[in-house]
């Protein structure tokens, strides 16, 4: 009887991690992830295979966050250094799987005076998953400030190129 119940629990052990993956990696996330200020969804992810990123750190992996941020918004990057009086900032945290998919946003500092930025930020992010496999940490959390004009153009405080 104890063999059968140990069975049993690894069965279904095992039947519960498998429901606990993701089915597929490179899907578009199509509902807010937790943490979201929005209702933002991709528009489109399907077919994204980013380069895998050596980072040994999550200070490393923000370069390489960045670069594919940038890499997908080449037409929004601000061009130069910024005004001196920017529209928004806003530090958010995201946290992504060890397929570089996003599973949570924590927003250190929303600009809530800007709600449409907030919006357009989550939308970039999720449109951007998923983000290049951290092969040497796994799961990682990437922090970032989002630098942002009126015109509705912004870099990243990993790539900026100053502030006039």
């Amino acid at each position: 009887m104890s063999r059968n119940l140990g069975f049993a629990t690894a069965l279904v052990g095992t039947i519960w991690l498998v429901g606990c993956g993701s089915t597929n990696p490179t899907a578009p996330i199509t509902s807010p992830v937790p943490g979201q200020l929005s209702r933002a969804a991709a528009d489109s992810t399907a077919g994204k295979i980013p380069r895998p990123s050596a980072a040994a750190t999550p200070r490393d992996y923000r370069k390489d966050a960045a670069r594919h941020i940038y890499d997908g918004n080449k037409d929004r990057i601000y061009d130069g250094k910024l005004p001196p009086m920017l529209y928004a900032v806003g530090t958010l945290q995201v946290n992504l799987d060890v397929n570089g998919k996003v599973i949570s946003m924590h927003w250190m500092r929303a600009p809530t005076h800007a709600p449409e930025v907030i919006a357009e930020i989550e939308r970039t992010v999720l449109e951007a998953s998923p983000f290049p496999a951290a092969a040497r940490m796994g799961k990682v959390t990437w922090t970032d400030t989002w630098l942002w004009d009126r015109g509705g153009h912004f870099q990243l405080d990993t790539l900026t190129e100053g502030q006039l």
